[in-house]
């Protein structure tokens, strides 16, 4: 399976399907985090938690991916996040909306398995736009 489709199913199957158990067949025990030039070692353990985490807020979030591109090593996925937000979140208490956000990840493919994970996903534009959030 080339990386584009690997990290399309691990978005669309694993990850959306709640198959938290079979991360270690698409995350490298080394996997960082990068945020700006910053690698945070994540590993297996630390992306589980990840996606446990958001999966209190949104429990049955979807992950769609909409476009894909390939550079090297790297797989850049373009996102529609679909969820109805049901845990609090930074502060936020549930609303039980239904909520679509956009984003991008990147994500670095080593061997098969993803070695470094990154990407933004436009939260403040979904949570203005319904009124969760608001100019003070």
């Amino acid at each position: 399976m080339k990386s584009a489709e690997k990290i399309k199913y691990f978005y669309e199957t694993i990850i959306s399907k709640n198959q938290i158990e079979r991360m270690a067949e698409f995350i490298s025990p080394e996997c960082c985090v990068k945020m700006g030039e910053k690698l945070i070692p994540a590993g297996i353990e630390g992306m589980e938690e990840h996606i446990k985490a958001t999966k209190k807020t949104y429990p049955d979030y979807r992950i769609k991916i909409t476009k894909q591109f390939c550079d090297g090593d790297y797989v850049i996925s373009e996102f529609i996040m679909e969820g109805t937000h049901k845990g609090e979140w930074i502060g936020i208490k549930p609303t039980g909306k239904r909520f679509v956000f956009t984003g991008v990840n990147i994500d670095k493919v080593t061997d098969g398995l993803i070695v470094e994970h990154g990407g933004a996903v436009n939260t403040f534009e979904t949570l203005f736009e319904a009124g969760v959030i608001g100019a003070v």
